[in-house]
């Protein structure tokens, strides 16, 4: 994967993993919505088209799933994209995914 640098950033109810390129214009999002302090729903990934094939999705799915895992969340796999992802790694994932 290219060179990226992912930011978080929350409100009471939302979170939103941000995420640049080296080399490459735009931003990638990834969205969560906050059910309670144990839950979030992955709602949304935005890859721009100047990133795709970089690996920045999957960068921004691998932190949300890492940062949930510190936290002691699960995660609903809303988002087709996260969805995807997860559907490929369903056995290493048990403990953070909420189906």
């Amino acid at each position: 994967m290219t060179s990226s640098k992912i930011t978080y950033t929350e409100t009471d109810s939302k979170g939103r993993y941000a995420a640049t390129v080296e080399g490459k214009i735009g931003e990638a999002e990834l969205t969560t919505s906050k059910v309670s302090d144990r839950l979030v729903i992955a709602d949304h990934t935005d890859v721009p088209d100047s990133m795709r094939g970089t690996g920045v999705g999957r960068a921004l799915a691998e932190q949300l799933i890492a940062d949930a895992r510190a936290k002691g969340q699960r995660i609903v796999p809303l988002c087709p994209f996260v969805r995807a992802h997860v559907m490929k790694h369903r056995e290493e994932l048990a403990d953070v995914i909420q189906w």
